[in-house]
């Protein structure tokens, strides 16, 4: 009779959970999904990167599919909801690496990301972010110089704003 040990490290048991690594580069998390994943596994990586998130003040993170043959409606959604979570909690989210069979399948079913951010491959991903940071709108930090819509007028010297009006 095997023991709970042995049940919990078996490859077999279908109830054991993935753990997905997450590696920190910069100011960005990646996230690489190296198997398939149950639904309480995508909800763990869900859990797992808001609590990153706010831990190490990441200002973006990639999430990597590349290896996933298959992406449901619950996957999906889980996605969405992750990056969606993460942007209030102040960090750019992309997909990266969703293959082209993958991608044809959710169009066929219906399946979309919308609202958000996906690309290529893992260097894609890095660059969309580092143009997010850059030059997305609001950006991530705040701005030091006025638009250039916003007019700006002299200072007034003291003693003289009241004289200038008349």
């Amino acid at each position: 009779m095997p023991t709970n040990r042995w049940r919990r490290r078996n490859p077999c048991n279908p109830r054991r959970l993935v753990h997905v690594p997450v590696l920190k580069q910069g100011d960005f998390l990646i996230a690489t999904i190296q198997s398939v994943l149950s639904d309480a596994d995508l909800l763990r990586l869900r859990d797992d990167l808001a609590d990153r998130v706010g831990k190490l003040r990441s200002r973006g993170v990639i999430i990597d599919v590349t290896v996933l043959d298959v992406i449901d409606s619950f996957a999906t959604r889980t996605l969405r909801g992750i990056v969606h979570m993460l942007k209030l909690r102040g960090a750019e989210t992309v997909i990266v690496g969703i293959e082209p069979a993958v991608a044809f399948a959710m169009v066929q079913l219906g399946l979309t990301l919308e609202g958000v951010g996906t690309a290529l491959d893992l260097e894609e991903g890095l660059a969309y972010l580092d143009r997010k940071r850059k030059h997305g709108p609001g950006g991530w930090r705040a701005a030091t110089a006025a638009p250039p819509s916003a007019k700006t007028f002299p200072p007034i010297k003291p003693g003289l704003g009241a004289n200038r009006l008349k």
